[in-house]
Formats: C-alpha cells, structure tokens, sequence
C-alpha cells in the first residue's frame, strides 16, 4: 500500500510545553502515550499509544484486573474513570489503596471526559 504511513502503536508529535522525560504519560490533543525518550518543547517525540506500562496510580484508587481506567493530567498518574480524567485504557494488575503504581494496557483511543 503506497499510502500507509506507519502501524500507529508509535507515533511522531511535537513534545508539549515544558517538555517531556522519558516514560511519562502524556496527553498532546486528543492523544495519550508513553514518551519513547526524553525531548524539550516542540522537538518531535514518539509516543507509544499501546501495549502495557507501569504508570504512577493516584494512590487511593482501588482498581481491579480488567478495570478501564483514565490519566488525570494534573497529577500525572492513573485513576479511575471520571470528570476531566483521559480514558487510556484498563488495568492488568488489581492495585489497591496505599499502591502507587499499575500495570495499565494503553487502547490507543480516548477523549477527555466532561
């Protein structure tokens, strides 16, 4: 197919405002991913848009194998479904109160909720 362009698990986006490090989640329009490597503001950065990460959990969230779950921008971590929180896709791992990380499967779709 001479018009594909890439398999889209990876994808090229201009680094957001303050930057990036390497492994953070970020939000760049209606896009979540992984940073691929470290990159200062505007300079390309590949995001990783699926396969499975260990992301920071707010630490009261109580999320169950299989539970969908969302990125809070603000605090830069996992929660639960819920106003102003980018669903990203859903927990591999059961993480209780008091855990501050989770084994989440990035679905590579999502807008924030209102």
């Amino acid at each position: 197919m001479k018009n594909h362009i890439q398999k889209g698990d990876v994808i090229t986006v201009p680094a957001p405002a303050g930057g990036i490090t390497s492994g953070e989640g970020v939000i760049v329009g209606n896009i979540f991913g992984i940073a691929a490597y470290s990159a200062v503001e505007g300079d390309p950065l590949e995001l990783a848009t699926t396969g499975v990460y260990q992301l920071p959990k707010a630490t009261a969230a109580v999320l169950t194998v299989g539970a969908r779950v969302a990125w809070d921008n603000t605090a830069k971590n996992i929660n639960v479904p819920g106003t102003g929180r980018f669903p990203v896709g859903i927990a591999t791992e059961a993480a209780g109160n008091g855990i501050t990380s989770v084994a989440v499967r990035l679905d590579g779709i999502g807008t924030v909720a209102a």
